[in-house]
C-alpha cells in the first residue's frame, strides 16, 4: 500500500477552488516533485497533506500500518531569515513535537541534532547565530531541523521518514542551489528518505525526481520518464524558456 494516496482531490479555501482532479500516490523511497505555474495550488496541496487544511472533495488516504514521521520545510520569510537564535537551537527545535512535558531536550535528542548537523556539513556553525549565515547555509540548517522531526528515538519504532519541502532552493544562488540538490539526492538515494518537494525550477525536477505531479487544468502524474515525454512537459518547458 502507498504511504499516501490521493484520489480526485479538489483543493482550495471555503468556496474557492484552486486545483481539482488531483490524483497521485507516494510510495516509500519516492522523490515526488510538484511543479506548475504560480497560483496552481502547489502549496495548498502541501498544506492539505500536512493536515493544516482539508481538501474540498476527494479522498486522501495514508497507510495507517506505518508510522510516517514528517519533517516540513516551508518557504522562508524575511522575518525568519533574521531569527536571533543559534544554529543548534534551531535544529533541536525539530524535536519539539516529540518532546515530553519537560522544558528541555534529552541527551539523545541533542546527540541526534549534532549528528544531523554533521550530515548537513554544518557542524562547525552550531554555535553561530542563524541570521549571520548565508542563504544556502540557512537552508541547510532548516533542512537539518526538518530531518530531526523525522528521527525516531527508539530502534523498535519502525517509522518512515518523509520530508515535505516548499521551494527549498528558491532565492539561492546557483552554487548553493546545486549543493542543496546534492544533499537532497543523497538523503533520498542513500538514506532512503521519502521526499515530496514543490519546485519552480524544472531542472530540480529533472535531476531529483522519481515521479512528477504537474498541477494544471489537466494535471499529470507519473514517472519522470513518462513526464519527459508528455505534452504538458513540452509546453511547460517552452513557456519557461520564453520567460527566462
Amino acid at each position: 500500500m502507498p504511504l499516501i494516496s490521493a484520489d480526485n482531490l479538489s483543493l482550495g479555501y471555503a468556496s474557492k477552488t484552486v486545483a481539482s482532479h488531483i490524483s497521485f500516490t507516494v510510495n516509500e523511497g519516492d522523490f515526488l516533485c510538484i511543479v506548475g505555474h504560480n497560483g496552481a495550488g502547489k502549496t495548498t496541496l502541501l498544506r492539505t497533506l500536512l493536515g493544516l487544511q482539508q481538501a474540498l472533495s476527494g479522498k486522501l488516504i495514508k497507510d495507517e500500518s506505518k508510522k510516517i514521521r514528517i519533517g516540513y520545510l516551508p518557504q522562508q520569510t524575511a522575518l525568519q531569515k533574521d531569527f536571533p537564535a543559534s544554529v543548534k537551537e534551531i535544529v533541536r527545535s525539530g524535536f519539539q513535537a516529540s518532546c515530553s512535558l519537560l522544558p528541555f531536550y534529552s541527551i539523545q535528542q541533542k546527540h541526534l541534532a549534532h549528528q544531523t548537523l554533521r550530515q548537513m556539513h554544518m557542524l562547525e556553525f552550531e554555535n553561530r547565530c542563524y541570521r549571520e549565515l548565508s542563504g544556502g547555509q540557512q537552508q541547510r540548517v532548516l533542512l537539518a531541523r526538518a530531518l530531526c522531526a523525522t528521527k525516531t528515538l527508539s530502534k523498535k519504532d519502525n517509522a518512515c521518514p518523509l520530508l515535505m519541502l516548499d521551494e527549498p532552493t528558491a532565492a539561492l544562488d546557483p552554487e548553493a542551489s546545486s549543493e542543496l540538490r546534492e544533499v537532497l539526492q543523497n538523503l533520498n538515494k542513500e538514506k532512503h528518505t521519502t521526499v515530496i518537494m514543490i519546485t519552480h525550477d524544472i531542472q530540480n525536477a529533472l535531476s531529483l525526481a522519481t515521479h512528477v505531479l504537474h498541477i494544471a487544468d489537466t494535471s499529470f502524474f507519473g514517472t519522470l520518464e513518462d513526464y519527459r515525454s508528455s505534452e504538458l512537459f513540452s509546453l511547460f518547458t517552452k513557456e519557461v524558456t520564453l520567460h527566462a
